[in-house]
């Protein structure tokens, strides 16, 4: 499956944004999707993650309270809705697919978008 994620920018401290995540060569249905961010000198730590076949969602501490994962599998697309952004959330955020279920390790996600920026501003 090929991934493109899209939707990042530069966003005032305090505002939402919403990353878009479309997926391409194989059955969407198929996988699960999660959401990784780098920041710059920084591990890729997990974000968010929605399991494939009942779209149960899990959250990690970046993401939690003020991020919303989400699907839409007939237009074949991930989405991240993020609110109440700060200057901790500016980084490269990407989407990732795994067969199976929810997981929250980099290392188990087979595919791989090529990222988008979100640069959050004050």
């Amino acid at each position: 499956v090929q991934l493109q994620a899209s939707g990042g920018g530069l966003v005032q401290v305090g505002g939402s944004l919403r990353l878009s995540c479309v997926a391409s060569g194989d059955t969407f249905e198929d996988y699960s999707m999660a959401w990784f961010r780098q920041a710059p000198g920084k591990e890729r730590e997990f974000v968010a993650a929605i399991r494939r076949w009942d779209s149960g969602t899990t959250y990690g501490d970046s993401g939690r309270d003020r991020f919303t994962i989400s699907r839409d599998n007939a237009k074949n697309t991930l989405y991240l809705h993020m609110t109440s952004l700060g200057p901790e959330d500016t980084a490269v955020y990407y989407c990732a697919a795994k067969h199976s279920g929810l997981d929250s390790l980099r290392e188990n996600y087979e595919f791989w978008g090529q990222g988008t920026q979100v640069t959050v501003s004050s």
